[in-house]
């Protein structure tokens, strides 16, 4: 997950635009700050920071959502409400299973960075096009 994630950013940051750049950042705190924060391996007792920490993800994706046009943050906020989700399942003490909270939590998280990365990608293509057009490369 960590190669990934490093992956995915890096590209975002070298070949994105503002809002890859911007979703990327927030990735990447909300990643470090997870990697921080003291885990008590009990997936059934909610975890307060980290939720915290993917609402905070949330946020910031919607809101770049709203004010841009990219598809992908759109797909990226759809998979991180996925992983508030789990975060509210195990607060609300409904119990979901330990093994299918963190499956949704890793896939969740490898969709996210798919999308980024897709958008990365078509914010690269979609910028190299118009400096085709315009005659500049």
């Amino acid at each position: 997950m960590l190669a990934a994630a490093v992956l995915v950013v890096s590209f975002a940051f070298w070949k994105g635009d503002e809002p890859e750049r911007l979703g990327a950042a927030a990735y990447a705190m909300v990643f470090l700050g997870t990697l921080v924060t003291p885990n008590r391996g009990n997936l059934s007792i909610p975890q307060w920071s980290l939720m915290a920490m993917d609402i905070v993800l949330l946020v910031v994706f919607l809101g770049l959502a709203l004010h841009s046009r990219r598809s992908w943050l759109v797909w990226a906020s759809a998979f991180q409400a996925l992983i508030v989700t789990g975060h509210v399942l195990v607060a609300a003490n409904l119990r979901p299973p330990a093994d299918a909270f963190a499956t949704v939590i890793n896939m969740s998280n490898y969709g996210l960075l798919i999308a980024m990365a897709v958008g990365t990608f078509w914010a690269w293509q979609e910028r190299r096009a118009a400096a085709l057009g315009s005659g500049e490369i």
